[in-house]
C-alpha cells in the first residue's frame, strides 16, 4: 500500500472521493482565515498537513481566484441550527451521547454540549467559532422553528424544495453570486452536471439557496437484500428436494408478469465476474413458474420447491446445475419477479427446512419484510421494490415520484396506471403470505427482530447499515447469511422500443438528497464576517480536505504511517485513507458497527455536504462486501443499466433533478394541492396511498381499480396543474444548461 502525504494523497485521489470526478485541488496553506481553496489548516491541528504551504496558483488552479476572497475575523461565530434528524446527530454532544463524558480514538473527553471532534476541527482549521442553535429536528421540522425568526441563526436546515422556495421569497443567501470566491464548490458543480441543476433555484440568476447534501454520489444507493442460505437450503444439491415437515402454500393470487412461451435473451455477468454472457430463459421448455403452480393450486412445500428446481433446470437448460439458488444470489444472477414470487411460496412453506426453530414458537418464515414495519418512511422501502419488480419509474426519484420519460417531458408516477398495476400484484402477493404480516399490521416488528430470530428472508433497503446485521443478529458459524444480490430483470420502457426492453435497471442511484444547509440573509445581513466565514464552509467541505474531514473526521480517527502520511488503500481506483484501528473498535463498541450511527453520534460527520463511501466500506461485513461485488461487477459490465447524472441522450436515463425552479407563484400554487402532500407523504407516521394499495386495496372514495386511482390523482388531487407546472419548470431549467 502506498505511503502519501496529505498533499501527495490530494494530488493522486484526484477527486477525493473514488468516482466523485472533481478537479483535484492541492497543497495546504498556513493561515487559518486567509484562503482560497478551503484546504488551510491552523498550526499544530494536523497530523500530517502543518508543514506545507504553497502559492495561490498552485493550490486554485486559476487566475480568478485570490487567497483573500473569503477573509474573515478570526473567531467569527457562527450560529448553527442545523444537523441531521435528532438531538444525536448535531455538531454538538447531547446527553443521550455523551452521557457523563466519554473519551474518544483522539484521547479528549466530551461532555453534553461539546462540539463533536469534526467540527472542532473545522473551527481550528477555519478560524471559525460554532454556537449550538440546533433542536434536535429532521429538515422540515427543523426549518419550521427558524422560519419566523431566521434572525437569530446564520445556518439553518431545511429540506431542498423549502430551502429554495424561501431562498426565492428572499430569506437565504443565493450562494450562486458568490461561486467564483468559491473554486472547491465551483469546481464541482462544473463537474457535475445534474447537482448543478438539482440546486438551481432560479433560471434567471443561477441561484443556489443551499449546499447539496450526498450521501455518496453516483453510485447505487439501495437494493434487494436476502437470506441467501435460505436460497440455498431449499434450491441446491443432487435430485429431489425432501423435507420431514411443511405446509402448504396458499390459494395463488398473484398472476404470471413474465411471459408464458417464447424465449428470452438475458445478459448476466459471467459466474466469476469476468465479463458478460448471455442466457435463455425457455418458456417453451419449460413454461412460466408461476402459471405452473397456479395450474396446480395449493401443494405442500416440498412439490413446490421441487416445482421450482425443475422449472430452473428446464428454463436455462442446466446452466446454474446443481447450484440452482444462483438464479437469485449469483454473480450470474438472472431471476425475475415471478421466479422471485415462486422462491417465496417455496420460503414460506417450508419454515422446518430454513428456519426450524420457528415451529416451537408457532411461527412461520416471513417473506419480504421492511427495516421498520410501522414507520412510513421505511415501508416505502416496499414500494421501491416494487419499482425494481415491475419495470416502474418515479417510484425512487430524488423529486417526489417525477421522472424524466422517453420524450423529454417529466412524468408522475402516482398518475401513471401501470404503477397500481404494480402495487396490486404487490398486494396479490401479500395475498399469499408472501410479504411480512407486520407490515401488512403495520407493526412494531424491524428488521433486526427479522433476522435475529430467522423470520424473514428479504427486503430492500441500505446495504452497510443492513448487512452489519450479519455480524450481530446471525449465526456465522452455522452459515447463516444476509446480503445483496442482483437486481432483477424486469420489461422497462425506456423508449428504445414500444414494446419495452428486458433489462436490469436500478432508479436507485446516489445524487443530491432532499436535506440541506442555508445561510439566513436575517442572520448574517451587515455582517461580512459572518457571511464570509458561512461561505467559506461550505467551498471548504467540498475540498479535497474538507471531504476527507467531513466524512472521517479528523486525523486521530483515520491510521496514518510513521512520517505522517494517511495509510490509503484503493477504492473504486482511487487511493483513499485507511481508518484507524481505533476507530474501528470504537465504531463496534459505541455503535455496534452501524457505520452512519457511529459517525453521526460520535464524530459529527456525515452531516451534511459529500459522505466519502470509501469509510462506509471499510465498516461493511464480510457479507456486505460480498454482495456489493456482485452489484458493483453488474454496474461496471453494464448488465445493471441506471439513471445518469446528466442529461442524457436518452433522456429516460436522466437522473431527476432533487428541486426545480419554482417561481414564488408557483411554489404558492403547489402548496394548496394538499392531497398530493399529504395522501402520498414519506414522512413516518403518515399516510401514504401507495403504501395503503399494497397493504390492503384502494380506500380512495369512488376508486377500485388502477385506472381509477391513476385519473383521480391527475383530476381530482391536483395532479394534472401540478404536472404542467414542473414540465414548466424544467423546461426552464433545460433552457439554463443549453447556457452552462
Amino acid at each position: 500500500m502506498k505511503n502519501l502525504t496529505r498533499r501527495d494523497f490530494l494530488k493522486y485521489s484526484g477527486a477525493g472521493a473514488g468516482a466523485l470526478g472533481l478537479v483535484a485541488l492541492t497543497g495546504c496553506g498556513s493561515s487559518a482565515i486567509s484562503v482560497d481553496d478551503g484546504s488551510s489548516s491552523s498550526s499544530g491541528t494536523s497530523s500530517s498537513s502543518t508543514s506545507e504551504s504553497s502559492s495561490t496558483e498552485e493550490t486554485t488552479g486559476t487566475e480568478e481566484t485570490t487567497a483573500d476572497q473569503l477573509t474573515f475575523a478570526e473567531g467569527t461565530v457562527l450560529r448553527m441550527a442545523t444537523g441531521y434528524n435528532s438531538a444525536k446527530t448535531g455538531l454538538f454532544f447531547n446527553a443521550d451521547i455523551a452521557g457523563e463524558g466519554i473519551t474518544l480514538a483522539d484521547g479528549n473527553t466530551y461532555q453534553s454540549g461539546d462540539l463533536k471532534p469534526t467540527w472542532v476541527e473545522a473551527e481550528n482549521r477555519l478560524g471559525m467559532t460554532f454556537e449550538d442553535k440546533y433542536q434536535g429536528n429532521g429538515s422540515s421540522s427543523e426549518f419550521e422553528y427558524w422560519k419566523d425568526r431566521l434572525n437569530e441563526v446564520d445556518m439553518v436546515l431545511g429540506s431542498a424544495s423549502t430551502l429554495t422556495e424561501y431562498g426565492e421569497s428572499g430569506y437565504l443567501v443565493n450562494i450562486g453570486d458568490y461561486l467564483d470566491m468559491m473554486p472547491n464548490f465551483k469546481a464541482y458543480l462544473e463537474e457535475n452536471t445534474i447537482v448543478r441543476l438539482s440546486i438551481t433555484g432560479n433560471t434567471d440568476t443561477g441561484a443556489i439557496y443551499f449546499s447539496p447534501y450526498f450521501d455518496g454520489v453516483n453510485d447505487i444507493e439501495r437494493m434487494p437484500l436476502m437470506r441467501t442460505d435460505w436460497a440455498e437450503k431449499l434450491l441446491n444439491g443432487e435430485g429431489e428436494f425432501t423435507a420431514d415437515s411443511c405446509d402448504n402454500t396458499a390459494t395463488p393470487v398473484y398472476q404470471p408478469y413474465m411471459p408464458t412461451s417464447g424465449t428470452l435473451e438475458i445478459e448476466v455477468v459471467t459466474a466469476d465476474g469476468s465479463g458478460v454472457e448471455t442466457v435463455t430463459k425457455d418458456y417453451d421448455a419449460a413454461g412460466n413458474i408461476v402459471q405452473l403452480m397456479n395450474d396446480a393450486g395449493s401443494v405442500d412445500g416440498v412439490t413446490a420447491v421441487n416445482m421450482l428446481r425443475d422449472y430452473i433446470d428446464t428454463a436455462y437448460n442446466g446452466y446454474y446445475g446443481t447450484n440452482r439458488a444462483d438464479l437469485f444470489i449469483g454473480q450470474n444472477a438472472a431471476w425475475d419477479a415471478d421466479e422471485m414470487v415462486a422462491l417465496l411460496r417455496c420460503v414460506t412453506a417450508n419454515t422446518a427446512t430454513v428456519s426450524p426453530n420457528l415451529i416451537s414458537q408457532g411461527l412461520t418464515a416471513q417473506g419480504i419484510f421492511s427495516r421498520e414495519d410501522s414507520n412510513t418512511q421505511r415501508r416505502l422501502d416496499l414500494v421501491r421494490l416494487a419499482g425494481e419488480l415491475f419495470g416502474i419509474r418515479g417510484l425512487e426519484s430524488r423529486n417526489g415520484y417525477l421522472y424524466v420519460g422517453a420524450d423529454g417531458t417529466l412524468v408522475d408516477a402516482r398518475q401513471e396506471e401501470d404503477t397500481y398495476l404494480a402495487l396490486d400484484r404487490m398486494r396479490d402477493m401479500a395475498a399469499e403470505g408472501l410479504i411480512s404480516e407486520s407490515f401488512i399490521n403495520s407493526s412494531e416488528e424491524t428488521s433486526s427482530t427479522m433476522l435475529e430470530n430467522d423470520l424473514g428472508f428479504m427486503s430492500y433497503d441500505y446495504n452497510q447499515t443492513q448487512t452489519i446485521l450479519n455480524e450481530t443478529e446471525l449465526q456465522q458459524d452455522e452459515g447463516e447469511k444476509y446480503r445483496a444480490i442482483m437486481v432483477p430483470v424486469a420489461l422497462w420502457y425506456d423508449g428504445t422500443s414500444d414494446a419495452g426492453v428486458y433489462m436490469r435497471f436500478t432508479e436507485s442511484w446516489r445524487s443530491v438528497k432532499t436535506d440541506a444547509w442555508a445561510i439566513s440573509v436575517a442572520g448574517v445581513e451587515g455582517d461580512q464576517d459572518k457571511l464570509y466565514a458561512a461561505l467559506k464552509l461550505i467551498d471548504y467541505a467540498y475540498s479535497d480536505e474538507g471531504m476527507i474531514l467531513m466524512s472521517y473526521g479528523p486525523d486521530a480517527f483515520i491510521k496514518t504511517n510513521a512520517d505522517g502520511s494517511y495509510e490509503t488503500f484503493d477504492f473504486n481506483g482511487e487511493q483513499m485513507p485507511v481508518i484507524a484501528d481505533e476507530t474501528y473498535e470504537e465504531l463496534w463498541e459505541l455503535a455496534s458497527g452501524n457505520y452512519t450511527n457511529f459517525a453521526r453520534y460520535y464524530l459529527g460527520s456525515t452531516l451534511t455536504f459529500v459522505k466519502l463511501q470509501s469509510f462506509e466500506y471499510q465498516c461493511t461485513s464480510d457479507a456486505g462486501k460480498e454482495g456489493a461485488a456482485i452489484i458493483s461487477n453488474g454496474i461496471a459490465t453494464g448488465v445493471i443499466h441506471h439513471v445518469e447524472l446528466e442529461v442524457a441522450d436518452n433522456s429516460w436515463y436522466t437522473c431527476t433533478p432533487t428541486v426545480l425552479p419554482y417561481t414564488t407563484t408557483e411554489n404558492e400554487m403547489i402548496g394548496g394541492y394538499t392531497d398530493l402532500t399529504t395522501k402520498f407523504s414519506g414522512s413516518k407516521g403518515e399516510q401514504n396511498l401507495f403504501i395503503d394499495i399494497m397493504a390492503s386495496g384502494y380506500s380512495e372514495e369512488g376508486v377500485s381499480d388502477a385506472a381509477t386511482m391513476a385519473s383521480t390523482v391527475t383530476n381530482n388531487m391536483s395532479g394534472k396543474q401540478y404536472l404542467t407546472l414542473a414540465n414548466d419548470a424544467w423546461d426552464r431549467l433545460l433552457e439554463y444548461y443549453e447556457t452552462l
